[in-house]
């Protein structure tokens, strides 16, 4: 383990507990010397972390103790880049950009050393084909579900039919082939994916949805477990 990374980690285990901390149980959690440990909590304090305590007792992080919200471990950093990576070859574009702009936000907030993490990841999205192009605006769907309002719908089913509906959005997914609206039917009276490629228009309406907050997402995960179990059949 990278030294930054195993100041880092005596600082998680120092803030999950509530009692001292042995330099033993460090040690043991981070497979190194009781002596590695001493040195590291030496320095820890002299960078102004607000360690008390001493050998033998334990030691303790004050609660106050606020960490830099980017003080990232390696493996933390491949993971935001490879999610990037993804979104950036399967979003629409102003996602797409906005998975960059996050990359490169990080790469400005973290130290040099770690930059390598973001330049040569070891981790990486196999190419995939563009999902196809649609012809609405998907940030429009996205300030729909941000502020709880209604869409009017024109949508083309798979065999060509034309409707027009009012929906309840609850999430828009992303797939490898294609991108998904979940919402409410009204028409329907049932949840219902809609294809964002056969989604030939999209108005937002001045209707909010009438619902607390979270409770018609609390529905639509209730009803997808219920498809779920239908799936699976009886007895499974």
């Amino acid at each position: 383990m990278r030294r930054a990374d195993r100041l880092f980690q005596i600082i998680q285990i120092l803030r999950r507990s509530t009692r001292p901390v042995t330099a033993a149980a460090i040690a043991k959690e981070l497979e190194v010397s009781k002596r590695t440990v001493y040195r590291d909590i030496g320095d820890l304090i002299g960078q102004r972390v607000p360690i008390s305590g001493e050998a033998g007792f334990g030691y303790l992080l004050d609660p106050a103790y606020d960490m830099p919200p980017l003080m990232l471990t390696p493996d933390e950093i491949e993971a935001v880049v490879l999610g990037a990576q993804w979104v950036a070859g399967h979003g629409d574009a102003l996602i797409a950009n906005a998975a960059l702009d996050v990359i490169a936000k990080i790469e400005a907030a973290v130290p040099e050393n770690l930059h390598p993490f973001i330049a040569e990841p070891s981790v990486g999205v196999k190419p995939g084909l563009r999902p196809p192009v649609e012809i609405i605006d998907l940030a429009n769907i996205r300030e729909a579900i941000r502020q709880k309002r209604k869409l009017a719908l024109t949508y083309q089913a798979e065999k060509g039919e034309i409707t027009n509906r009012i929906v309840w959005p609850v999430i828009l997914g992303y797939a490898e082939s294609h991108r998904l609206l979940v919402a409410w039917c009204e028409l329907r009276q049932d949840f219902r994916h809609f294809r964002c490629d056969r989604i030939s228009a999209a108005k937002l309406c001045d209707e909010a949805i009438s619902l607390r907050a979270g409770e018609l997402r609390r529905r639509w995960q209730q009803w997808r477990a219920e498809q779920f179990k239908l799936f699976l059949g009886p007895g499974r």
